[in-house]
Protein backbone atom coordinates (compact mmCIF):
# COMPACT_ATOMS: atom_id res chain seq x y z
CA UNK A 1 0.00 0.00 0.00
CA UNK A 2 1.39 3.51 -1.06
CA UNK A 3 1.42 6.06 1.69
CA UNK A 4 -0.97 9.13 1.94
CA UNK A 5 2.04 11.63 0.86
CA UNK A 6 3.77 9.09 -1.22
CA UNK A 7 6.85 11.45 -3.22
CA UNK A 8 4.44 14.73 -2.78
CA UNK A 9 6.41 17.81 -1.76
CA UNK A 10 5.21 19.94 1.10
CA UNK A 11 6.03 23.01 2.84
CA UNK A 12 4.94 23.85 6.76
CA UNK A 13 5.74 27.26 7.99
CA UNK A 14 6.36 27.24 11.58
CA UNK A 15 7.45 23.78 11.12
CA UNK A 16 10.26 23.62 13.57
CA UNK A 17 8.07 22.88 16.80
CA UNK A 18 4.54 21.96 17.99
CA UNK A 19 1.90 21.64 15.91
CA UNK A 20 3.88 22.29 12.90
CA UNK A 21 6.71 19.96 14.04
CA UNK A 22 4.20 17.32 14.04
CA UNK A 23 2.95 17.90 10.68
CA UNK A 24 6.43 17.91 9.53
CA UNK A 25 7.03 14.82 11.64
CA UNK A 26 3.31 13.12 9.88
CA UNK A 27 4.13 14.39 6.67
CA UNK A 28 7.66 12.25 5.95
CA UNK A 29 6.22 9.23 8.10
CA UNK A 30 3.77 9.34 4.96
CA UNK A 31 6.21 9.79 2.16
CA UNK A 32 6.42 13.26 1.77
CA UNK A 33 9.49 15.57 1.20
CA UNK A 34 9.44 18.74 3.57
CA UNK A 35 10.66 21.83 3.76
CA UNK A 36 10.33 23.44 7.12
CA UNK A 37 10.01 27.48 6.99
CA UNK A 38 10.67 29.28 10.41
CA UNK A 39 12.51 31.99 12.11
CA UNK A 40 13.22 29.44 14.88
CA UNK A 41 16.56 28.30 13.54
CA UNK A 42 18.25 26.16 16.18
CA UNK A 43 15.15 24.11 16.63
CA UNK A 44 14.23 24.34 12.98
CA UNK A 45 17.58 22.30 12.05
CA UNK A 46 17.30 20.07 14.71
CA UNK A 47 14.08 18.51 13.66
CA UNK A 48 15.47 18.81 10.12
CA UNK A 49 18.48 16.68 11.26
CA UNK A 50 16.51 14.35 13.21
CA UNK A 51 14.47 13.02 10.70
CA UNK A 52 16.97 13.01 7.55
CA UNK A 53 18.97 10.95 9.69
CA UNK A 54 15.96 8.39 9.51
CA UNK A 55 15.70 8.16 6.23
CA UNK A 56 13.35 11.02 5.42
CA UNK A 57 14.46 14.40 3.19
CA UNK A 58 13.59 17.17 4.70
CA UNK A 59 15.00 20.59 4.84
CA UNK A 60 15.05 23.89 6.47
CA UNK A 61 14.83 27.18 5.55
CA UNK A 62 14.69 30.04 8.02
CA UNK A 63 11.96 32.30 6.84
CA UNK A 64 10.47 35.53 8.30
CA UNK A 65 7.14 35.22 6.28
CA UNK A 66 6.30 38.90 7.01
CA UNK A 67 9.17 39.90 4.38
CA UNK A 68 8.29 38.87 0.86
CA UNK A 69 12.00 38.29 -0.20
CA UNK A 70 12.42 36.03 2.53
CA UNK A 71 9.75 34.06 1.12
CA UNK A 72 10.05 34.61 -2.42
CA UNK A 73 13.59 33.43 -1.98
CA UNK A 74 12.29 30.04 -0.15
CA UNK A 75 9.92 28.82 -2.18
CA UNK A 76 12.09 29.52 -5.17
CA UNK A 77 14.90 27.20 -3.38
CA UNK A 78 12.14 24.25 -2.78
CA UNK A 79 10.39 24.32 -6.20
CA UNK A 80 14.16 24.50 -8.06
CA UNK A 81 15.33 21.24 -5.74
CA UNK A 82 12.30 19.31 -6.29
CA UNK A 83 10.50 20.62 -9.91
CA UNK A 84 7.15 21.38 -7.79
CA UNK A 85 5.45 22.35 -5.01
CA UNK A 86 2.40 19.64 -3.82
CA UNK A 87 1.33 20.96 -0.04
CA UNK A 88 1.26 24.24 1.58
CA UNK A 89 0.83 24.38 5.30
CA UNK A 90 0.57 27.90 6.68
CA UNK A 91 1.11 27.07 10.40
CA UNK A 92 2.85 30.10 11.93
CA UNK A 93 1.28 32.37 13.94
CA UNK A 94 1.54 34.35 17.05
CA UNK A 95 -0.53 35.19 19.92
CA UNK A 96 -0.30 38.67 20.43
CA UNK A 97 -0.71 40.62 23.71
CA UNK A 98 -3.75 40.15 25.64
CA UNK A 99 -5.55 43.56 26.23
CA UNK A 100 -8.49 44.98 25.21
CA UNK A 101 -8.92 46.57 21.95
CA UNK A 102 -8.36 50.11 23.29
CA UNK A 103 -5.52 49.34 25.01
CA UNK A 104 -3.95 47.60 21.91
CA UNK A 105 -0.93 49.78 20.78
CA UNK A 106 -1.49 49.96 16.54
CA UNK A 107 2.08 48.45 16.75
CA UNK A 108 0.93 45.61 18.66
CA UNK A 109 -1.89 44.69 16.35
CA UNK A 110 0.05 45.06 13.31
CA UNK A 111 2.47 42.19 14.20
CA UNK A 112 0.10 40.04 14.74
CA UNK A 113 -1.30 40.49 11.44
CA UNK A 114 1.53 40.55 9.42
CA UNK A 115 2.82 36.79 10.92
CA UNK A 116 -0.49 35.69 11.28
CA UNK A 117 -2.43 37.27 7.97
CA UNK A 118 -0.09 38.77 5.24
CA UNK A 119 2.76 35.65 6.44
CA UNK A 120 -0.33 33.04 5.28
CA UNK A 121 -0.85 35.54 1.93
CA UNK A 122 2.74 35.97 0.99
CA UNK A 123 3.12 31.95 1.27
CA UNK A 124 0.13 31.50 -0.71
CA UNK A 125 0.86 34.11 -3.72
CA UNK A 126 4.48 32.34 -3.94
CA UNK A 127 3.28 28.91 -3.92
CA UNK A 128 0.35 28.83 -5.76
CA UNK A 129 2.41 29.65 -9.31
CA UNK A 130 4.47 26.66 -8.88
CA UNK A 131 0.68 24.66 -8.22
CA UNK A 132 -0.97 26.15 -11.17
CA UNK A 133 1.34 25.01 -12.97
CA UNK A 134 1.38 21.45 -11.95
CA UNK A 135 -2.49 21.76 -12.54
CA UNK A 136 -2.97 20.36 -8.67
CA UNK A 137 -2.20 21.61 -5.06
CA UNK A 138 -3.67 21.57 -1.59
CA UNK A 139 -3.28 24.33 0.95
CA UNK A 140 -3.97 24.08 4.77
CA UNK A 141 -4.48 27.43 6.32
CA UNK A 142 -4.81 27.39 10.27
CA UNK A 143 -7.31 29.44 11.83
CA UNK A 144 -8.51 28.77 15.27
CA UNK A 145 -11.94 28.41 17.41
CA UNK A 146 -11.02 32.18 17.70
CA UNK A 147 -12.26 32.62 14.14
CA UNK A 148 -15.71 31.06 15.20
CA UNK A 149 -16.34 32.43 18.30
CA UNK A 150 -15.31 35.54 21.10
CA UNK A 151 -13.94 35.45 23.82
CA UNK A 152 -12.48 38.18 26.43
CA UNK A 153 -8.87 37.91 25.89
CA UNK A 154 -6.47 38.45 22.22
CA UNK A 155 -8.63 40.07 20.23
CA UNK A 156 -6.31 41.11 17.28
CA UNK A 157 -5.40 37.41 17.42
CA UNK A 158 -9.41 36.55 17.24
CA UNK A 159 -9.33 38.80 14.32
CA UNK A 160 -6.71 37.37 11.91
CA UNK A 161 -8.22 34.01 12.85
CA UNK A 162 -11.14 35.73 11.26
CA UNK A 163 -9.05 36.83 8.00
CA UNK A 164 -7.93 33.50 7.96
CA UNK A 165 -11.36 31.92 7.40
CA UNK A 166 -12.79 34.41 4.51
CA UNK A 167 -9.22 33.61 2.39
CA UNK A 168 -9.70 30.37 2.64
CA UNK A 169 -13.22 30.45 1.12
CA UNK A 170 -12.14 32.84 -1.68
CA UNK A 171 -8.88 31.15 -2.66
CA UNK A 172 -10.38 27.78 -2.62
CA UNK A 173 -12.97 29.00 -5.17
CA UNK A 174 -10.60 31.05 -7.15
CA UNK A 175 -7.74 28.37 -7.39
CA UNK A 176 -10.54 25.29 -8.19
CA UNK A 177 -10.47 25.42 -11.83
CA UNK A 178 -6.29 24.45 -11.43
CA UNK A 179 -7.45 21.59 -9.21
CA UNK A 180 -5.78 23.25 -6.33
CA UNK A 181 -7.86 22.71 -2.67
CA UNK A 182 -7.49 25.35 0.31
CA UNK A 183 -8.94 24.61 3.22
CA UNK A 184 -8.40 25.33 7.00
CA UNK A 185 -8.09 23.60 10.33
CA UNK A 186 -9.42 25.26 13.96
CA UNK A 187 -7.57 24.20 16.77
CA UNK A 188 -8.96 24.08 20.11
CA UNK A 189 -6.39 23.74 22.98
CA UNK A 190 -3.77 21.76 22.72
CA UNK A 191 -0.30 20.92 24.47
CA UNK A 192 2.35 22.60 22.72
CA UNK A 193 5.75 24.63 23.76
CA UNK A 194 3.61 27.95 23.45
CA UNK A 195 0.41 26.56 25.77
CA UNK A 196 2.79 24.88 28.19
CA UNK A 197 4.55 28.67 28.79
CA UNK A 198 1.15 30.36 29.03
CA UNK A 199 0.35 27.86 31.90
CA UNK A 200 3.43 27.95 33.74
CA UNK A 201 3.37 32.45 33.72
CA UNK A 202 -0.44 31.88 34.68
CA UNK A 203 -1.38 32.65 38.36
CA UNK A 204 -2.72 29.95 39.92
CA UNK A 205 -0.13 27.91 37.65
CA UNK A 206 0.74 25.10 35.64
CA UNK A 207 -1.18 22.23 36.60
CA UNK A 208 -4.86 24.80 37.96
CA UNK A 209 -3.62 26.18 34.46
CA UNK A 210 -3.99 22.84 32.09
CA UNK A 211 -7.11 21.81 34.84
CA UNK A 212 -8.85 24.94 33.69
CA UNK A 213 -8.64 24.63 30.03
CA UNK A 214 -9.05 21.00 29.81
CA UNK A 215 -12.56 21.19 31.50
CA UNK A 216 -13.87 23.49 28.97
CA UNK A 217 -12.78 20.80 26.40
CA UNK A 218 -15.20 17.68 26.51
CA UNK A 219 -12.54 15.45 25.14
CA UNK A 220 -9.83 17.41 26.82
CA UNK A 221 -6.62 18.90 25.83
CA UNK A 222 -5.43 18.06 22.41
CA UNK A 223 -2.36 16.91 21.65
CA UNK A 224 0.16 18.64 18.50
CA UNK A 225 -0.17 15.10 16.18
CA UNK A 226 -4.29 15.23 16.50
CA UNK A 227 -4.27 18.63 14.51
CA UNK A 228 -1.27 17.06 12.51
CA UNK A 229 -3.23 13.97 11.43
CA UNK A 230 -6.43 16.38 10.53
CA UNK A 231 -3.67 18.66 8.45
CA UNK A 232 -2.44 15.47 6.54
CA UNK A 233 -6.43 14.55 5.76
CA UNK A 234 -6.41 17.79 4.11
CA UNK A 235 -3.47 17.68 2.49
CA UNK A 236 -3.77 14.00 1.09
CA UNK A 237 -5.55 13.02 -1.76
CA UNK A 238 -8.19 11.56 0.35
CA UNK A 239 -9.61 15.20 1.18
CA UNK A 240 -9.56 15.62 -2.80
CA UNK A 241 -13.21 16.70 -3.01
CA UNK A 242 -12.17 19.06 0.34
CA UNK A 243 -11.63 22.66 -0.73
CA UNK A 244 -13.02 26.05 1.12
CA UNK A 245 -13.95 23.80 4.39
CA UNK A 246 -13.33 24.38 8.05
CA UNK A 247 -12.06 21.21 9.82
CA UNK A 248 -12.75 22.17 13.32
CA UNK A 249 -10.57 19.88 15.46
CA UNK A 250 -11.15 21.33 19.61
CA UNK A 251 -12.71 18.59 21.55
CA UNK A 252 -15.92 19.80 21.76
CA UNK A 253 -14.96 23.03 22.62
CA UNK A 254 -17.67 24.63 19.92
CA UNK A 255 -20.26 21.74 20.17
CA UNK A 256 -21.39 23.41 23.61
Amino acid sequence: MSKRMQDKVAIVTGGARGIGGATVERFVEEGARVAIFDVLADEGKALARKLSDAGHEVDFHEVDITREDSVAEAVSAVADKHGRIDALVNNAAIVGVNKLAHEVDVKEWDQVFAVNVRGSFLCTKHVTPHMINNGRGSIVNFSSIYGLIGNIDIPAYHATKGAIISMTKTDAVCYAEHGIRVNAVHPGSVKTAVFLAAADSHPSGREAYIAEMGSKHPLGLGEPVDLANCVLFLASDEARFVTGASLVADGGYTAQ
